[in-house]
């Protein structure tokens, strides 16, 4: 069994979206507006509040961050602490908000909407490093997971409440998504696919929020790998790091009228694999 333990002093209302970068982890709570950054080496934590709910959260090739929440997308300075608006492609639809994203190899950063009153009113957007914001794939109800493969020819991605992963052949010259295909049909699972990163073989780990587990999927066979359970029910998201890119770092959330206690907590494993470096935002 692999063991799992909490790291870090912040307990989330809702964590999600992180990212290894320089030496720390970046991630988000998304209902107590917060931006985390966490230093393995000597737990120490860095929180800024960004004022709304905020759904990802990736670096800067140059310095600073961007991030997207309930309002667009945004820059962030990490010494003052303030945002600048870039964009939001939404305004017109008051039950959205943003939620999970990554930057592609090229350093654009795709994250998609989640309509909150749960109808398929939302879309997955690309933000290019000209500030220009792409319409990529919709309608989606949840936009979440996305992840592309070391060789950038294969883009996955999550439409939590289809319970689907994707697969879309993807240019990365270009930015362009075709051939899209279920992978994973996971139905008959009563939790739902969440956040998702992929290992140096090529392989999907998948968090399964109401679900207490991180899945470890092969998309070239369609069989899972290994599966990795967590002493609290939401488990949201998950990425590499450390200084090997062996330890899998899981962000949680709290479930509303259930006590548990480490619910919220970020946690580390090793599931013995190491994963593939971040790309960040070239904007």
């Amino acid at each position: 069994m692999i063991k799992v333990e909490p790291v870090g002093q912040h307990v989330s209302q809702w964590g999600e979206g992180p990212i290894w970068h320089r030496d720390r982890l970046l991630y988000v709570d998304i209902e107590d507006h917060k931006i985390i950054s966490f230093s393995p080496k000597d737990g120490s934590e860095k929180i800024w509040d960004v004022g709304q709910r905020v759904g990802t959260v990736v670096p800067r090739q140059n310095q600073g961050l961007v991030w997207a929440g309930d309002d667009g997308f945004y820059f962030f300075d990490e010494v003052s602490g303030i945002s600048s608006a870039i964009g939001d492609p939404e305004r017109e639809l008051p039950d959205n908000r943003f939620n999970d994203g990554k930057c592609d190899p090229a350093g654009r950063l795709w994250a998609g909407t989640i309509c909150l009153q749960k109808r398929p009113d939302a879309a997955l957007y690309c933000l290019h490093a000209d500030l220009r914001v792409e319409k990529k794939f919709g309608p989606v109800t949840n936009s979440n997971g996305i992840i592309w493969s070391y060789d950038s020819q294969t883009m996955y991605y999550i439409d939590t409440p289809s319970k689907k992963v994707r697969a879309f052949d993807f240019n990365n010259a270009t930015s362009d998504i075709s051939g899209e295909r279920v992978i994973w049909d996971t139905a008959e699972d009563p939790s739902s696919p969440d956040g998702m990163t992929i290992d140096a073989n090529g392989n999907l780990w998948i968090a399964f929020c109401h679900g207490a587990k991180v899945v470890c999927f092969n998309p070239s066979t369609h069989k899972v790998e290994e599966e990795i359970t967590f002493p609290c029910v939401e488990t949201t998201a998950c990425a590499f790091g450390g200084p090997d890119l062996a330890d899998l770092y899981v962000t949680t959330g709290i479930k509303p009228g259930l006590k548990e206690d480490l619910a919220g907590r970020l946690f580390v494993c090793r599931p013995g694999v190491s994963g593939v470096p971040s790309s960040s935002f070239a904007g």
